[in-house]
């Protein structure tokens, strides 16, 4: 996947539905991150940058509009709004708080990947040459996704084949707790409790290359009963503008159950 690829948000509270989406717009060519309800895509936007944000109107505590109200003081990210309400009351409601574009559930993937990219083409492309790459930031510490590569300042952080691996998973999913259970099955190991404290120990020699203070982590932190979670610092201000000038491939063969995208 190419640096000018199109990384997206999807915000939705149900698990099912939520991978769903991840899966398919993965398989239509974007790099997906996912978040779980509004407070977790507030600690993901605070250190990641995203070209647009697909996000469920019908969520526990604070709803997506009012998400969408709050996010559209402080950045100009696009928005579709997902929601089962298609009465044009509800579809006015979210496109004065700030919205793009709205998609009534139930809906057909296709439909929902011409929505995306047409407001993808909908955005600027006078400045593509200062997009903003894929990164994350941890304090002085810049980790690019796409290369897997950390930096600070000017400086190659040289990272070990698991160091890597850990990076990869944990930026996957930041501000989100994983097991140590699940990073020993991700990075391929045989389960068990020595594999669990292997884990544990290429966690503090990851801690020692980016954390100011290994033994107090503020980046990669210990979540007590849930494992570890990557927290990024907000991302200095960049330059907002994408270059699209193409639009992601046909709708593969992976349907979204219309019964399943009722909230």
């Amino acid at each position: 996947m190419s640096m000018h690829d199109a990384h997206l948000l999807i915000i939705d509270d149900d698990e099912r539905i939520r991978g769903l989406l991840k899966k398919f717009l993965m398989r239509s060519g974007f790099l997906v991150t996912a978040a779980r309800d509004a407070a977790h895509a507030r600690r993901v936007l605070a250190g990641l940058d995203f070209d647009l944000i697909v996000m469920d109107v019908m969520m526990p505590g604070e709803d997506g509009i009012s998400l969408t109200t709050s996010l559209r003081e402080t950045m100009a990210t696009p928005i579709l709004l997902l929601t089962a309400k298609g009465e044009t009351e509800d579809r006015i409601a979210g496109l004065e708080a700030g919205a793009d574009d709205y998609l009534p559930k139930p809906f057909e993937p296709k439909e929902l990947l011409l929505r995306v990219n047409a407001i993808l083409r909908r955005m600027p492309d006078t400045v593509a040459q200062e997009s903003a790459p894929k990164v994350l930031h941890l304090g002085a510490i810049r980790y690019d996704i796409e290369r897997g590569e950390m930096w600070q300042g000017d400086e190659l952080i040289r990272l070990t084949g698991t160091e890597s691996q850990l990076m990869k998973i944990f930026s996957a999913q930041p501000g989100e707790p994983v097991s140590r259970t699940k990073l020993v099955e991700d990075l391929g190991r045989d389960r068990g409790q020595a594999q669990e404290r292997a884990v544990d120990v290429q966690i503090t020699r990851l801690r020692r290359k980016i954390e100011p203070n290994p033994k107090q982590p503020q980046y990669l932190q210990t979540v007590r009963g849930a494992g570890y979670m990557l927290a990024p610092s907000k991302a200095p201000a960049t330059s907002s503008g994408r270059n699209y000038p193409g639009v992601r491939g046909s709708a593969p063969g992976f349907p979204l159950p219309r019964s399943a995208a009722a909230p």
